[in-house]
């Protein structure tokens, strides 16, 4: 980062930081090229708005830092990463400590001009542990207000074995403080409340999103839940469980190709027949998939020359994967399978490093200590354990969403079809169960619309649809009918709910190469069907309801 000069303010201001004690000076700073002498502060009033944000007095709360930025680029504290084109605007950061071992980072950028009176939350990722500023440099660009934190578990994820305070506040209590601080700091800034709050967030972002919509329906008034991880501890488990299956004997692991070889064979099968173009290369609907991986065991006699096959202990481990977890002492289903059609990228590569844990496996260290080896880990009793320790203080299962619905209050939420890490299929059980808790999907979409989108992976990428604004995108055009954030506004503020949003899938995902396709997305249970013309082309296609549910469902005691 590059290093701060102090911006000694006039009288007014002087005798203000004064009553705040001496030491603060050291807080309010201007970066070089943004000092006293420039345009922005000949009426002085960022002075005094700085001086407002820093004095914000809140039960945990420590404001450790304001600066004023002049428009142009920012460098990460880290020196790692750069965001060129940023308009000027005041960057904030403070500490909060919610509870006793509690340690969360909050960072709250605010447009020093051309404000658009939002204030707008972001998603973390993975295990958390830092301040993700492509979510905050996106957020600023278009206008907002915009917040993140670190979870609680910086420096990483690893850090809070033995911490159970800073488990709570990954499990929700850190966004939530997180909100309410920046909501502070932007009444202190500009004098006044956003008029509306929204929250974007995916994968973890998306399990803080409906923590959020379930257990504070005030701190926003729309909300993006994106490929959500919400059942958090048997999501965990379902990584384990496909690991264990990788790692049954030597011969289990796949090569880069076989599971591409795996992923053709599955795609060849139904393209064409889910609603997708007969030439698609992902699936439309895996749910209406049949795959027996049988099919490519390599022959006993003849075969192709040079083909490739699977082994017979690697079809062994795709049919437990694809299974999906269940409990072996009760048969209990725990958790859904990662959907087909992403085998390429669903972790069938197993690393080098015969000691390589798990994906995402901390969770298990937290309740196990920090030297657990997941290959003991047992899906009965070690299963009880996790759940005790963890689910009430980590799931956001719960399908009552009455207070937001009575406060007004929108979900957009949405999930790809090739993604293995957040099932789509989860979040369609999810979607299912606030249907029966609201009493008919007619009543949930009235406030809840979930999107299926073919072909896209974790949140992004894929070899689909890839972008349609759900992550603040600024490749796409910025309407509601392209644009997923333009469209939750526009259903908030204007009370027009989207029934269809155009997605765009980018040749090898990157908007300078141009598009490849767009095709119309809709709220489930509608998918886009391929009627006749240009494959390429929106027009194209139609909505067709296909049957709801149609998903492995875990036991009751899973979706707590």
């Amino acid at each position: 980062m590059m290093t701060s000069r102090f911006l000694w303010p006039d009288q007014r201001v002087i005798s203000r930081l004064a009553r705040l004690g001496i030491a603060f000076l050291a807080m309010v700073a201007v970066r070089p090229g943004c000092l006293a002498g420039s345009a922005a502060f000949r009426d002085r009033t960022d002075e005094i708005r700085v001086v407002d944000v820093a004095k914000i007095k809140r039960p945990g709360a420590t404001v450790t830092g304001v600066e004023l930025l002049p428009a142009g680029s920012f460098s990460s504290p880290a020196g790692s990463e750069i965001f060129p084109g940023l308009p000027a605007f005041c960057r904030a950061w403070a500490t909060l400590q919610s509870a006793q071992d509690s340690n969360i980072t909050i960072e709250v950028w605010m447009p020093r001009e051309k404000w658009n009176g939002r204030f707008l939350g972001t998603g973390n990722g993975g295990g958390g542990g830092k301040i993700v500023y492509a979510a905050l440099a996106a957020g600023l660009k278009f206008g907002y207000a915009v917040a993140n934190t670190d979870l609680g578990t910086s420096p990483n994820p690893e850090a809070v074995i033995d911490h159970p305070d800073r488990w709570r506040d990954f499990g929700g209590r850190a966004t939530h403080e997180m909100t309410l601080m920046a909501k502070a700091m932007v009444q202190a800034y500009y004098n006044k409340p956003p008029h509306h709050s929204y929250f974007v967030g995916s994968s973890t972002g998306g399990q803080q999103a409906l923590a959020e919509a379930q257990l504070h329906p005030d701190d926003y008034d729309g909300i993006i839940a994106g490929t959500p991880g919400n059942n958090r501890t048997h999501l965990h488990v379902m990584f384990v469980w496909n690991w264990q299956a990788l790692h049954e004997s030597p011969g289990s692991a796949f090569t880069p190709e076989q599971a591409t070889l795996v992923t053709n064979a599955v795609v060849k099968a139904r393209a064409g027949k889910d609603g997708g173009a007969p030439a698609d290369d992902f699936l439309t609907d895996p749910r209406m998939s049949r795959f027996n991986p049988e099919t490519l065991l390599k022959p006993a006699k003849g075969g192709v020359a040079g083909g490739a096959y699977l082994t017979r202990e690697q079809v062994r481990a795709l049919q437990k994967i694809y299974a999906g977890p269940v409990n072996p002492r009760t048969g209990e289903r725990i958790y859904t399978p990662p959907p087909m059609g992403s085998e390429r990228t669903m972790g069938l590569v197993v690393p080098e490093d015969p000691r390589s844990a798990p994906p995402h496996s901390y969770l298990f260290r937290w309740v196990f200590g920090s030297g657990y080896d997941c290959a003991r880990f047992d899906f009965d009793r070690d299963l009880d354990r996790l759940d005790e320790g963890l689910a009430p203080l980590l799931n956001a299962n719960n399908p009552d969403l009455s207070a937001l619905r009575a406060r007004g209050g929108k979900i957009l939420m949405y999930s790809g079809t090739a993604d293995p890490v957040t099932p789509f299929q989860d979040a369609v059980n999810y979607y299912e169960r606030v249907i029966e808790a609201q009493g008919g999907l007619a009543t949930t979409q009235d406030f809840f619309r979930y999107f299926i989108v073919p072909g896209l992976a974790h949140g992004s990428g894929g070899p689909g649809l890839n972008d349609f604004g759900q992550k603040l995108s600024l490749h796409v055009p910025l309407d509601a009918g392209h644009h997923a954030l333009m469209a939750l506004v526009k259903w908030v503020e204007e009370g027009v709910p989207p029934n269809e949003i155009i997605a765009t899938a980018f040749i090898q995902g990157d908007p300078a190469k141009g598009i490849r396709f767009q095709r119309p997305i809709y709220p489930y249970p509608q998918f886009p069907h391929y009627r006749e013309g240009d494959v390429n082309a929106p027009s194209s296609y139609r909505a067709v309801v296909h049957p709801r549910g149609q998903v492995l469902v875990p036991a009751e005691r899973y979706l707590k």
